[in-house]
């Protein structure tokens, strides 16, 4: 027999959890269409404003570091204070304020100010609105209802939209305007928030409460060691396309704005199936082949862009399968680390492993990937996401199965 939960009397129907996820999925992608922004936008703002591919590579790391330290930070005051909603309604807002200063920069260094506040406005946004959601949903349903407040908003909005809508209103009117227009549908939101979502029960934040643990508690197991080990090099993955893929595809490639911005929009549309896909095929033959496989297929999107020469849907087709490792995301941030240890200790260890993934990955290699671009040209970058889809394949060679219904046959 399950334990009873405890926050089942002062849950709302599912109506109201529905509403929920939803609003918190599409505040979150909004979020996510403002952090793609300067990467999308990134071949109009370096034209205009004139710095090197290194600096590019620093806006990226800026706001990821900020993001990242907000997240443990703001997570922490969030639960010191017994507050959640409030905290991701003046989160919101304070982003689309730091939109409105990129839009308005007139120098590099503008801009980087901007974006290490966008990173501390928007880093505490998805674990307080997880709390949120914790608290909120019913048990038999909170799974599905975490990974589409994560990932379906984030996708659809950040990767699939965000690309079309930015370029097209840059070629139209100018990249400025693509930050004005990224900050308003924020507003929105927050106002949704605010008015028509609940402050969690007090009750429910003292039963969130967790033990503390200590560092060797937490890096004792091999799959946690490992999945950290992989976060930090598949964020770096990302972070690197997202940076340097639109420059390369149209600075060496010569492709027009608009094309790029499919190609890339293409990654929106491979990201948000991979989401749902990728984590129930492993539940069905196993997490660690899945991990290995899309690891593996990572390499055929920068290998793509390198030596591909036919048509442009067969350049798409590429990039929508070796874009398939996102849906490897969920996975190794938070299903096999809490599969994996004692119970009480997952909540912990999933923030460490998402934290030295960001920190790690997506601070340092946009910065290491901008300074290769200066010396060896825009393609270094592309084979640095060679080299780390391939260093993550071989790291997952070494996890321990977790799936619990592959262990259960394997009792049998």
């Amino acid at each position: 027999m399950s334990a009873p939960d405890p926050n089942a009397a002062t849950r709302r129907g599912a109506a109201y959890q529905i509403w929920v996820v939803g609003l918190l999925s599409l505040n979150f992608g909004i979020v996510f269409f403002d952090r793609n922004a300067p990467n999308f936008l990134m071949p109009f703002i370096q034209h205009d404003l004139g710095f090197s591919n290194k600096a590019v590579g620093l806006l990226s790391s800026a706001l990821s570091l900020t993001w990242a330290i907000a997240g443990f930070v703001v997570g922490g005051l969030s639960d010191r204070m017994g507050k959640q909603k409030i905290v991701v309604v003046w989160a919101s807002l304070a982003f689309c304020l730091c939109s409105f200063v990129s839009g308005a920069a007139g120098s590099f260094m503008v801009l980087f100010a901007a974006r290490l506040l966008m990173g501390v406005a928007e880093g505490g946004i998805m674990p307080v609105s997880h709390a949120m959601i914790v608290e909120e949903v019913a048990p038999a349903r909170r799974g599905m209802a975490m990974g589409i407040g994560q990932n379906l908003g984030s996708n659809l909005l950040g990767s699939f939209v965000a690309p079309l809508v930015l370029v097209w209103i840059a070629n139209t009117w100018g990249w400025r305007e693509g930050f004005y227009l990224a900050a308003l549908p924020g507003i929105v939101t927050a106002a949704l928030i605010a008015f028509t979502l609940r402050e969690p029960p007090k009750e429910a934040h003292e039963h969130a409460q967790r033990p503390r643990v200590t560092m060797r508690e937490a890096f004792g197991n091999r799959n946690v060691v490992l999945c950290a080990a992989i976060a930090v090099l598949l964020v770096s993955y990302l972070v690197v396309c997202w940076a340097f893929m639109p420059l390369y595809l149209t600075k060496v490639r010569a492709m027009a704005p608009e094309t790029m911005s499919w190609m890339m929009a293409v990654l929106g549309i491979s990201a948000g199936l991979g989401s749902f896909l990728v984590p129930a095929i492993s539940d069905a033959i196993g997490r660690k082949p899945v991990m290995i496989g899309f690891s593996a297929l990572g390499m055929l999107l920068p290998l793509g862009a390198l030596y591909y020469t036919g048509q442009s849907w067969g350049l798409a087709a590429i990039f929508f399968f070796g874009w398939g490792l996102n849906g490897l995301f969920p996975m190794f941030m938070a299903t096999i680390p809490s599969e994996s240890v004692d119970p009480r200790l997952a909540a912990t260890l999933t923030g460490m492993v998402m934290g030295a993934g960001e920190v790690l990955g997506g601070v340092l290699s946009p910065f290491v990937a901008g300074a290769a671009a200066d010396v060896w040209g825009l393609g270094a970058p592309l084979w640095i996401m060679l080299g780390l889809a391939l260093a993550a394949t071989v790291l997952a060679l070494g996890l321990l199965e977790s799936a619990p219904a592959v262990l259960a046959r394997r009792i049998r």
